[in-house]
């Protein structure tokens, strides 16, 4: 807890940290008996829950950030008053915060969005939506792994529906192997779990850390067993390869508010690999220490190469980004299972710069097809190949007016071009050079010895990436806004481009506040890589009304 004494300010902020949520938990609920003609009430009350777990979200970051209280950088909320190990514990940390801060601001735009038209396609769609914002603070905020599993399931529950919503041939079939995927998933998780209880005898995962280090080789294999079933849970929702073979078709079927929030449930996965790669398997952790390291490397850098080829192969915009957000996921895989410390903050930023860039992106592919013909990309194609004109025909007009929905269009296009492209001076650029100097960041004289092939490839693949994104966003951009095959300018009403508009103007401010935000990451960074101190923090947080 924030504990300074028996204050109203601080009994005040013990109980912010369980809002966010209890909130849209509450809110769902509320939603759920309101008749669906009332849509625009539901959406007006979804929408407003939305803003102030982002404005509470704002805030926790800003006390994580402060330190306020006696445990600086973390609080620690005890439901029902019982004291981690034996209770459940909510944690905030600067992670924690950061990933709350993304989820709700993402959140907030993509019900922005859904409001011009998406809600109507289907039934509860804002009740869903509160319960994927439920489960996804949630599964940020627990400090143990049974509750992880109760908000995972909660927000793949909400998945589902929201997935299947608004019907049509390719979204059932893509929400059914959807559901399959994930249900299997979660059956590894509950495995994992309860070989990690039955040999540990906890699944707080402060009391994990401090513990694993002491266990007999035995119960030490058990536990190491589980979790490496407890991560293939995770490394199917972050998309490694070749785990990842149901991703791209399902965000790209999904309907764009639902895919642009999508977008920050690959993170969950990451999230957690993070969590207890540095926490429980830290440098604490004794013969476990850096458990599953390897495979992160070459899992994550098979990823960024799966992910580059399907973003290089995709004729549609949707399967492009679909294969973006791989590329994002196996980046921060590999950057973590390489194991160097200073290129953790660089991972952090990336994760923030990608995770903003992709939701926009989902955001803005359905309002810049709405002027396309269905069959441009076929013809596109045959005239790269063949030829389309007369080479004696001459051109009747030397230029042509741009509209102004499509020039606002297309800037947001170029944007996303630029930022997942990697190039400066915005923050996709930023985040990969972080990456890039954190990896070799040591004196000159011990950078031959110091760094390995994986650590080459792994920079090769990060520019190849950029290359990759780069080339395909120039390709479809050029099909779609410079073609010479005549369309129609989409209708696009201002709800609907604010929202894409703002994230992207995010991703702008993070790179101009790059300074700031890097001393965050680096915080953030180096919390991380002190897990007995984190234990410690919240092993011994006091109870309310003990001092």
């Amino acid at each position: 807890m924030w504990t300074e004494g028996s204050s109203a300010v601080t009994d005040w902020l013990d109980h912010l940290l369980i809002l966010p949520i209890l909130l849209p938990l509450a809110v769902a609920a509320v939603l759920i008996p309101i008749n669906e003609r009332d849509r625009t009430l539901k959406g007006a009350i979804g929408f407003a829950s939305t803003l102030v777990v982002f404005i509470l979200s704002m805030i926790l970051m800003r006390l994580a950030a402060a330190g306020t209280g006696s445990l600086p950088g973390s609080g620690v909320y005890q439901l029902g008053n019982w004291p981690a190990p034996f209770g459940i514990v909510l944690v905030l940390d600067r992670l924690s915060a950061l990933m709350l801060c993304l989820t709700s601001g993402l959140a907030l735009a993509a019900q922005a969005y859904s409001m011009a038209r998406w809600h109507t396609a289907g039934h509860h769609f804002h009740s869903l939506f509160q319960l994927l914002v439920a489960g996804l603070n949630g599964a940020f905020l627990t400090g143990d792994l049974f509750n992880l599993f109760v908000f995972f399931e909660m927000m793949l529950a909400a998945s589902y529906g929201l997935l299947l919503h608004g019907s049509g041939p390719l979204r059932v079939k893509a929400g059914l192997h959807y559901i399959a995927v994930n249900l299997a998933a979660s059956a590894l998780f509950l495995i994992g779990v309860s070989l990690i209880y039955g040999a540990a005898g906890t699944l707080n995962m402060a009391d994990l850390a401090t513990k694993l280090a002491a266990l007999e080789p035995r119960s030490r294999t058990l536990v190491e067993m589980g979790s490496a079933i407890l991560g293939v849970a995770f490394l199917v929702k972050a998309g490694m390869w070749p785990l990842s073979f149901w991703l791209p078709t399902a965000y790209a079927a999904a309907t764009p508010p639902v895919a642009g929030v999508f977008a920050v449930l690959t993170k969950v996965g990451i999230y957690v690999i993070i969590r207890l790669h540095l926490l429980v398997f830290g440098t604490a952790a004794g013969a476990s220490s850096g458990f599953g390291q390897d495979w992160l490397v070459t899992g994550g850098m098979l990823t960024i190469a799966f992910g580059g080829i399907g973003v290089l192969a995709s004729q549609a915009m949707g399967r492009l980004a679909g294969y973006s957000v791989l590329v994002s996921s196996g980046t921060l895989l590999a950057a973590v299972g390489l194991g160097h410390d200073g290129m953790l903050a660089g991972a952090l930023f990336y994760l923030v710069s990608s995770t903003l860039t992709i939701g926009a992106f989902f955001l803005l592919i359905e309002l810049v097809e709405r002027g396309r013909d269905a069959g441009a990309d076929v013809l596109a194609v045959t005239m790269e190949a063949y030829g389309d004109f007369d080479e004696d025909e001459e051109e009747e007009e030397v230029g042509v007016a741009i509209p102004g929905t499509m020039a606002v269009l297309g800037l947001c296009f170029c944007l996303c071009a630029l930022l997942l492209a990697g190039l400066p001076p915005f923050s996709g650029f930023i985040a990969k050079f972080a990456l890039i100097s954190g990896l070799f960041d040591m004196p000159a004289a011990e950078l031959a010895t110091a760094t390995s092939a994986a650590d080459w490839t792994y920079v090769t693949l990060l520019i190849l990436s950029g290359l990759a994104a780069m080339i395909a966003m120039n390709r479809i951009g050029i099909r779609t806004f410079w073609a010479s095959i005549e369309g129609t300018i989409p209708r696009v009403v201002v709800i609907e481009i604010t929202p894409v508009v703002v994230l992207l103007a995010a991703c702008i401010f993070l790179s101009l506040q790059a300074g700031p935000a890097m001393r965050y990451m680096q915080a953030t960074a180096d919390d991380l890589l002190a897990p007995l101190t984190h234990s410690d923090r919240v092993l011994s947080a006091p109870r309310a009304g003990s001092q």
